[in-house]
């Protein structure tokens, strides 16, 4: 079940570098708050669903895919706490030590996150 194929890995990679290509390019385009709509693309996660759509089938894909589903959220979740906390943590300790705060927080809400959301 942990097995990635090299056609997934290509799959993230491709959508993942897309997406961070084009948020900075509309970012520079148009500006920061546009191009922070599109830095928000789930683009690993659509990878991901595509992946296990090659490799799984029937019962199987349904279960894989509700966990990933179920993990995306928790992440979505993390990443919107961790978005508001980089606003804040940025502008009072500056960009390096705001961002390295702000992603401790991810790392810490995360699992705190999952395992109310969904137990041991």
């Amino acid at each position: 079940m942990f097995d990635i194929s090299p056609f997934s890995l290509f799959l993230r990679f491709l959508f993942g570098g897309s997406a961070v290509l084009a948020s900075t390019l509309i970012a520079r385009t148009f500006g920061g708050k546009l191009g922070g709509i599109f830095a928000a693309f789930p683009a690993v996660y659509l990878a991901a669903v595509v992946g296990l759509g090659l490799e799984y089938k029937g019962s199987e894909l349904l279960s894989v895919t509700e966990q990933l589903s179920r993990g995306a959220l928790v992440g979505m979740a993390a990443d919107i706490c961790c978005a508001l906390a980089a606003s804040y943590f940025i502008l009072r300790y500056g960009w390096k030590r705001g961002l390295a705060y702000a992603l401790s927080l991810w790392a810490l809400l995360a699992p705190l996150i999952y395992f109310t959301w969904f137990g041991f």
